[in-house]
């Protein structure tokens, strides 16, 4: 039986004109890092195997306990003593298991202070300073699992040991574990986040409130709470915020640096006579994300209601993601589309011209499963330029036309009223979410019978990740991740 057809209802696209197809390649099979809402993971625990009931994303599950590691030394029989000349690699055992790892990476990854240095942490020497033929001159593991090599001084780095002594590295037994495979690797960065995706139901019961006070903790849990939450699901929102206008840079600046734009590190959005954004009109906006024809846009966004009397204006959110994974389990042609097809996108007015090419999805490439999780969508209609893909090409049609269906089961799925949450932003209100995946738009308004005034800013996806990882190993543990919410990885 093919697992695909058994995809709730609730997550299909609808109006296509005809069913969609589910008959992905053999190869293809579903993506188990992306945790459905509650409502699906029932109906569809065979594809995810979530066999835990959902309950809130915060909800502790068990973890395995930690295995405990030991390190033993493989010799070459034919080495003589400790002298290891006839091998490029010093081969282990971890936990049972035989790993082999290159002198070359350990001699690059030595740490001590002649190779990097204690105050900047920078490395003193080049990874093509080291000799292809670097040997150890003897090998050994230490009762608590880590393992001391010393360097044979004829084949070391003569930046790093220009007077030729024994060089010795120490590697203890984390660094090991850690570098043993890929997923270890991934998981130490926090690049292995779990996420939620919702719709308007479950961001109703799961949507995240925190309090001002909360926010700003001397502890920095409140902090913790709020990066987490635009981890799991891309929005959060704050109340009790200050009706001052450095309200939103004090919440930006909480998370890293502002990032600048040709809007200012900090931009108000308000109803403005002959605008040059539909954003400062009282027109509708419809679901799009911010500056996609930037290189590099922003990875989060604030929004900071100083002022709303205005009759409608209500903003609503949509999960992007959930949106491409419904493309992407419903038919391998057109998930390819959006991972390939290129969508440019512009702004040229009031004497700027910013221009970008890139797909609707972008996957993430330090993945280690076959089937890569979502890095992030592109999506922002009223700022998408002509297509520049060779329309006098033959083969233009059929490429444009199946990007078109996949672009329309795509809009069909945030476009439907039950995947998007709504909320009427009020006065002390900051609504924070993830520029790459969480779309929002905003209703026309009256702009005659009140004021309605947001404040913004934005923050790099760099930022908030740096952030992330140094809260993380200080109140998670160094090097264990945060994955209290991960039931299938």
């Amino acid at each position: 039986m093919n697992p695909f057809r058994r995809i709730p209802r609730s997550l299909l696209p609808r109006q296509l004109g005809r069913a969609p197809q589910f008959l992905p390649p053999p190869s293809i099979t579903p993506p188990t890092s992306l945790l459905l809402s509650r409502q699906y993971s029932a109906s569809i625990s065979a594809i995810t195997n979530a066999t835990s009931s959902s309950t809130s994303a915060y909800k502790r599950t068990s973890k395995p306990k930690k295995p405990k590691l030991t390190t033993t030394i493989v010799r070459n029989p034919k080495a003589k003593g400790a002298r290891l000349t006839n091998t490029k690699r010093v081969e282990l055992t971890l936990n049972g298991m035989p790993y082999a790892f290159d002198n070359i990476f350990l001699r690059d990854a030595c740490a001590c202070a002649h190779c990097v240095d204690p105050l900047t942490q920078q490395k003193l020497f080049q990874t093509s300073d080291i000799p292809q033929d670097i040997r150890p001159l003897a090998a050994e593991t230490l009762d608590d699992g880590a393992l001391r090599i010393t360097w044979d001084p004829e084949t070391d780095i003569p930046v790093a040991n220009p007077r030729r002594t024994n060089h010795t590295s120490l590697y203890n037994a984390e660094f090991l574990l850690r570098y043993s495979n890929h997923r270890h690797i991934v998981r130490h960065r926090f690049n292995d986040r779990a996420v939620v995706l919702w719709d308007r139901e479950l961001m109703g019961e799961d949507v995240v409130w925190l309090d001002w006070e909360e926010y700003f903790s001397a502890d920095d849990s409140g902090l913790y709470k709020a990066l987490k939450a635009l981890s799991v699901y891309g929005l959060l929102f704050l109340k009790n915020v200050p009706s001052e206008e450095s309200s939103v840079e004090k919440i930006a600046q909480r998370i890293g640096p502002l990032k600048s734009t040709f809007y200012g590190k900090t931009w108000d959005v308000k109803s403005l006579p002959e605008s040059k954004n539909i954003a400062y009109t009282s027109l509708n906006l419809g679901l799009h994300m911010d500056l996609l024809y930037l290189d590099s846009p922003p990875g989060l966004q604030f929004l900071h209601c100083l002022k709303n009397t205005v009759t409608g204006g209500e903003s609503y959110f949509a999960d992007s993601f959930r949106a491409a994974t419904a493309v992407r389990m419903s038919s391998h042609p057109l998930w390819n589309s959006l991972l390939t097809y290129p969508v440019p996108y512009h702004y040229h007015n009031d004497g700027h011209h910013y221009h970008h090419v890139r797909p609707v999805v972008v996957l993430d490439d330090t993945d280690y499963r076959t089937n890569k999780r979502i890095a992030h969508v592109n999506y922002s209609p009223p700022f998408q330029a002509v297509f520049e893909d060779a329309p006098g090409d033959p083969l233009f049609p059929g490429r444009f036309r199946l990007f078109g269906r996949a672009l329309e089961m795509f809009a069909d799925s945030v476009g439907d009223p039950k995947a998007q949450f709504n909320i009427t932003l009020k006065e002390g209100v900051c609504a924070i979410f993830a520029n790459r995946r969480v779309l929002h738009a905003r209703r026309e308004f009256d702009p005659k019978n009140g004021e309605r005034w947001l404040r913004g800013a934005y923050v790099d996806t760099d930022a908030y990740l740096s952030k992330f990882r140094v809260l993380g190993e200080r109140l998670r543990g160094v090097g264990s991740g945060d994955y209290e919410y991960v039931r299938d990885v």
